[in-house]
């Protein structure tokens, strides 16, 4: 077997894998000689943010945003980057579903960020009209994730 870096190439590749892993990279890319091996990440995360910029632990709340004119609703952003989830695992219910009357305060999804699984409250009372986004999809930083009317 070949060997890289002192290492075979299934170890070499085993042990990247786990650092992509561990340190949430998107991709990690190795050059010995003409070998180039790049391997990729399931997500890619933004630049890292400064102590100033970071999202505080408690758990955060969707900020309201105006009523859409198209939709006529009131549109749910996501409060942090990370993914979505419409459920608190894979074999429960969803928080919500299309159709779903919600109150201020009730619990409509978690974004997982970092390995910190948060819940995010609605802000308005209403019917869940649209959710825009499919379950375990990565959100960006105010992506519209839902509209309630």
């Amino acid at each position: 077997m070949n060997e890289i870096f002192g290492m075979t190439d299934l170890d070499m590749i085993s042990s990247l894998a786990d650092i992509i892993n561990d340190k949430e990279l998107s991709e990690i890319t190795i050059t010995d000689g003409g070998r180039t091996l790049t391997l990729k990440g399931r997500k890619c995360f933004p630049a890292p943010l400064s102590a100033a910029s970071a999202v505080p632990a408690a758990a955060p709340k969707a900020e309201p945003a105006p009523a859409n004119e198209e939709t006529g609703g009131n549109i749910v952003k996501s409060p942090i980057v990370g993914t979505y989830f419409r459920s608190p695992s894979p074999d429960k219910p969803p928080f919500v579903k299309i159709g779903d009357k919600v109150k201020k305060g009730d619990v409509i999804m978690i974004i997982e960020s970092m390995k910190l699984m948060n819940e995010v409250q609605s802000e308005f009372d209403g019917v869940v009209e649209r959710i825009l986004v499919t379950d375990g999809q990565p959100v960006e930083f105010d992506q519209p994730i839902m509209i309630i009317k």
